[in-house]
């Protein structure tokens, strides 16, 4: 537990991360804002069926990269998880995002990082590593 929100709260200091996934032997990577932690387990939320979340769906192997000051780097897999309550977190959290997701987030695929290890870094030599 944890070590899960030393993980969150260095993403809630960033702002901004970027999410890397697999298209066929290619990587693709794009900034991200949305995250939430719900049940104890940490969420990033992606909008519905775009090019991210079909790579997903192909390859749930996944990196996180965030930034400040330190890096952050969180090898994992993602699972999405279609709960409605993990939406509602999602919409408490960032009610600015109703616009965009609609008010029950029905454009919203939110994605479950599990077998996560994250490393942070100190320029370039790791400092911490913790699992969850």
């Amino acid at each position: 537990m944890e070590a899960i929100k030393k993980v969150y709260n260095f993403l809630e200091e960033a702002k901004t991360f970027f999410l890397a996934t697999v298209e066929g032997d290619q990587p693709r990577v794009r900034p991200y804002g949305a995250f939430v932690m719900f049940e104890d387990k940490l969420y990033i939320m992606a909008f519905a069926r775009t090019n991210a979340t079909l790579q997903v769906e192909q390859n749930p192997k996944a990196e996180i990269c965030a930034f400040k000051g330190k890096t952050l780097r969180i090898e994992c897999r993602l699972v999405e998880d279609d709960r409605q309550e993990v939406k509602d977190a999602m919409l408490e959290k960032m009610p600015s995002l109703k616009a965009g997701l609609g008010e029950k987030g029905e454009n919203a695929v939110m994605l479950r990082v599990t077998d996560a290890t994250a490393t942070f870094y100190q320029i370039m030599e790791p400092i911490e590593t913790v699992t969850f």
